[in-house]
């Protein structure tokens, strides 16, 4: 059983940047992966990045390469979302999510058990 909780989220504008953050608590498996997802409205809920506590491998979407970071603070127990550039169609509900996932890690939702219920990003034009 997991629980995380995001933060960070609000407005900004195009170019700005914001630091997301996926606390958790309960019961924490070093073999538990971490993903961010974001979904805007009448979209489907879409892959952001992901990394593995374990191992420490991370994996990114391509329209946020060069652009955002994940990262970990295993002592904190909390993932970390830093999104420099931001762009108009970053502007979404992001979400965090942790699976038990063994090697590559995962972009597809049904991958993940639990999930935070999600922080607002707006992204001024």
């Amino acid at each position: 059983q997991v629980q995380l909780e995001e933060s960070g989220g609000g407005l900004v504008q195009t170019g700005g940047s914001l630091r997301l953050s996926c606390a958790a608590s309960g019961r924490t498996f070093s073999s538990y992966a971490v993903g961010w997802f974001r979904q805007a409205p009448g979209k489907e809920r879409e892959f952001v990045a992901a990394i593995n506590w374990s191992g420490g491998s991370t994996s990114y979407a391509d329209s946020v390469k060069g652009r955002f970071t994940i990262s970990r603070d295993n002592a904190k127990n909390t993932v970390y979302l830093q999104m420099n550039s931001l762009k108009p169609e970053d502007t979404a509900v992001y979400y965090c999510a942790a699976g038990i996932i063994i090697g590559i890690l995962s972009r597809y939702p049904a991958r993940y058990d639990y999930w935070g219920q999600g922080t607002q990003v707006t992204v001024s034009s």
